[in-house]
């Protein structure tokens, strides 16, 4: 996918190419600017909770990047993912506590929603192109097996 050589991604190791990275990037400065006139009482609570996810999201980028391996990066991918919808919450909870306006809230969720929307298609590609490296892999996620339960017990 980004390198010459099966599964690895020698161009892609600087992840601040990345237009992905770049948006999440925007967006932690954002939260931090954000969080910095919420109640000080919530410095160790909401403020924290909300920059750590809002960091998550590039650092797990960038970590996925150095790791070299498309399966790598899809997995980080997925955790930022993760991490976006965690973010998403603590919006939320912070409109719902009045230390948000509705508007800048909707402003962020934008954002928000961008940068997930590009982790997706980034996990997606990653993800295919491990799976072309390696056929055999379970890369993508898929729904579980359920083993089928006997009538008789």
């Amino acid at each position: 996918m980004f390198g010459s050589a099966p599964n690895r991604r020698p161009s892609v190791g600087d992840f601040r190419k990345l237009s992905v990275w770049k948006k999440a990037h925007e967006l932690a400065l954002s939260i931090y600017q954000e969080t910095s006139s919420w109640p000080k009482h919530e410095l160790f609570g909401l403020t924290s909770q909300s920059r750590r996810a809002a960091v998550s999201i590039p650092a797990n980028i960038a970590e996925g990047c150095g790791k070299n391996s498309d399966a790598e990066l899809a997995k980080h991918a997925r955790l930022s993912m993760g991490s976006g919808s965690e973010l998403s919450y603590y919006l939320i909870l912070a409109h719902d506590l009045s230390y948000i306006t509705r508007p800048r809230r909707d402003e962020i969720q934008v954002a928000l929603s961008e940068v997930r929307r590009m982790l997706a298609s980034l996990e997606r590609v990653s993800a295919t192109a491990a799976e072309r490296a390696s056929p055999g892999s379970k890369l993508h996620r898929k729904a579980p097996v359920v083993p089928a339960v006997r009538a008789d017990g």
